[in-house]
């Protein structure tokens, strides 16, 4: 069959599509060809495009937004035809001129390729396989798969149509793009949330049904109306069905949103902790159907420079004592110690129905980077683990990073607990031990001493620039330790612990390509507690450098561009001198 022509057509557009233009930007599509998509040429930057697709004269589903190509496409997203197969139906195309180049360049289809074209994508690191992502939601593991879902735009790589996508990994470090199981409705967009796993069928929809919360976000004049839905799945996540009669729990606050829900054992019941304005609220369920509204946390506690989200909240052992106390994790936008967003903690006691901070007039991070956002921790994490999880970017720039193919990426896994330092509880972020199996090829490095300065030329052949650099170093009287990450262009990100100051500093304003955004080249600083006998662990993934010092004690997470791997690494002392003791530099594969 071939091309269907009617007035108005652009002539060239790809496989059997009847497009009919008619006034005011307003299109309509008619398929003459079963195929699985409808390959979508995008352009980043144009105005978006609304579609439907139409059956028995009625739209389905909620629509979707596109940018549609006009002028150039600079990448493809599939629309997924399969449900209609064998169905008549149209595809209601709205706000795209008939001059657009979109009508020559669409295309039919029955596969998508999603191999990489992306220079700066990760090796080790979590990222979509196409298309836009935000926070991670809905963590689980069971039956040996950790599963992570997230904020997922699957039609473009700016924020747009909130659906949770789905990933899947059996070492923390592998993941497998598993679709996009939770889609928007007649209750709107879905927003972030979490999934637990029903051991004893309390909801009634089997035992061992993974039950996810989520916020649905439906749109209005005056802003999004924003309250909470349930689904549940009873093929381990793979697939879910809602719950027919959402949402299970509303309010009249504007900013309404994020549901963290886990089982408090001592009172046999369900809790909900989830963002409402600038406070958390929690919530007890004996089914996780009907919720009670128990109490709110964070007035005059804590940043308060933007609005509340994405919260958590665990139980966490002490080391080296018998003891536990309760975690509240707050993620913020804006409000950061470093401008954009940034994850708050506060450490407490929490009842089943109330929390109580035992720190109130401290602020405290989970890390002191630009890019670590909406950090939350696995349900059901094995062997009575907390393994949490964020989204390395920042809401300043995070729509004009330079890729288009996909847009953001997750932290690696880390573990939580607590340790006491000066009579004070803080939160420990050690990277979870799964990421040493990653490890591929070992480079030793000999010891060394720098007293003025010092330079390793080479730190692995043929760089792919994902790597891990593992130092211990002695101090010998030096105020400033600096080292500082190479390439041959001499793009570099410098470091240093400042001893007097009792800071390790980061500054990336020189590495790369930073002029997407004014945001973007900045220097970040953490507190730290040892500046004499230092472990660091730097973490290096083509577009990222994670630092955790003193097994996570303060770490550090900030994205970086450079137009080639960083390859070499050179060390300057101020005043005294110190020694590198060891370094052990590891490919990640």
């Amino acid at each position: 069959m071939g091309i269907f022509l009617c007035t108005g057509l652009m002539a060239g557009a790809q496989g059997n599509l009847q497009i009919r233009h008619l006034a005011n930007e307003q299109n309509i599509l008619t398929l003459k060809d079963e195929k699985k998509y409808l390959l979508l040429p995008v352009q980043d930057n144009a105005p978006e495009g609304k579609i439907y697709i139409v059956v028995n004269n009625l739209h389905t589903g909620s629509g979707i937004n596109v940018r549609l190509a006009r002028e150039k496409v600079d990448y493809y997203v599939p629309l997924d035809l399969s449900a209609y197969k064998g169905k008549e139906f149209s595809i209601d195309v709205q706000n795209m001129p008939e001059g657009s180049l979109c009508w020559k360049k669409m295309k039919l289809s029955d596969t998508f390729d999603m191999t990489n074209r992306e220079k700066f994508r990760p090796v080790y690191h979590h990222t979509p396989a196409y298309g836009w992502m935000n926070d991670p939601n809905g963590m689980f593991y069971k039956d040996g798969v950790w599963h992570l879902y997230f904020q997922h735009n699957p039609y473009g790589s700016t924020w747009g149509n909130m659906t949770w996508g789905h990933s899947t990994s059996t070492d923390l470090v592998n993941w497998k793009f598993e679709g996009t199981p939770v889609v928007p409705d007649a209750w709107g967009s879905i927003f972030s949330g979490s999934a637990v796993i029903d051991e004893n069928n309390t909801a009634g929809f089997g035992k061992g049904a993974v039950v996810a919360f989520y916020t649905s976000a439906k749109p209005t004049p005056w802003g999004d109306c924003q309250t909470q839905s349930m689904a549940y799945s009873t093929d381990n996540g793979m697939t879910f069905t809602k719950y027919e009669n959402n949402p299970v729990v509303t309010s009249t606050k504007r900013d309404f949103r994020d549901p963290k829900v886990f089982w408090y054992a001592p009172g046999k019941h369900w809790v909900m902790i989830l963002a409402g304005g600038q406070e958390m609220d929690i919530y007890s369920s004996k089914n996780l159907k009907e919720w009670k509204y128990e109490s709110s946390f964070g007035a005059k506690q804590g940043a308060h420079g933007g609005v509340w989200e994405c919260p958590d909240l665990v139980e966490l052992p002490v080391e080296g004592t018998k003891e536990k106390r309760w975690v509240l994790i707050c993620n913020i936008n804006p409000g950061g110690p470093f401008g954009g967003n940034a994850a708050q903690y506060f450490v407490g006691t929490f009842n089943g129905k109330k929390f109580v901070n035992e720190s109130p007039t401290q602020t405290k991070w989970m890390d002191w980077g630009k890019d670590h956002y909406a950090t939350v921790t696995f349900s059901n994490a094995p062997d009575g683990r907390c393994v949490a999880l964020g989204w390395m970017s920042n809401w300043q720039y995070q729509n004009v990073l330079p890729t288009m193919q996909f847009r953001g990426a997750n932290t690696i896994a880390r573990d939580l607990t607590l340790y006491r330092q000066d009579g004070e509880l803080w939160l420990r972020c050690a990277p979870s031990v799964e990421i040493e199996q990653a490890r591929k090829e070992k480079v030793d490095i000999k010891p060394f001493k720098v007293k003025d300065a010092y330079e390793i030329a080479s730190l692995l052949k043929d760089n792919d620039g994902a790597y891990e650099i593992e130092m211990t170093i002695k101090n010998s009287g030096a105020s400033k330790i600096m080292f500082a990450l190479l390439n041959e262009k001499d793009e570099k990100v410098n470091m240093y612990y400042d001893i007097m100051r009792k800071q390790f500093v980061m500054d990336r304003s020189e590495s790369g390509k930073v002029d997407f955004s004014v945001d973007f080249p900045a220097v970040t600083v953490a507190p730290v507690f040892e500046t004499d006998d230092i472990t660091l662990r730097l973490f290096v993934d083509r577009s990222s450098i994670e630092a955790f010092g003193e097994n996570g004690k303060f770490v550090m997470t900030n994205q970086v561009f450079p137009s080639e791997p960083y390859n070499r690494m050179s060390f300057v002392s101020d005043r005294g001198n110190f020694t590198v003791k060891s370094m052990t530099v590891y490919r990640i594969n």
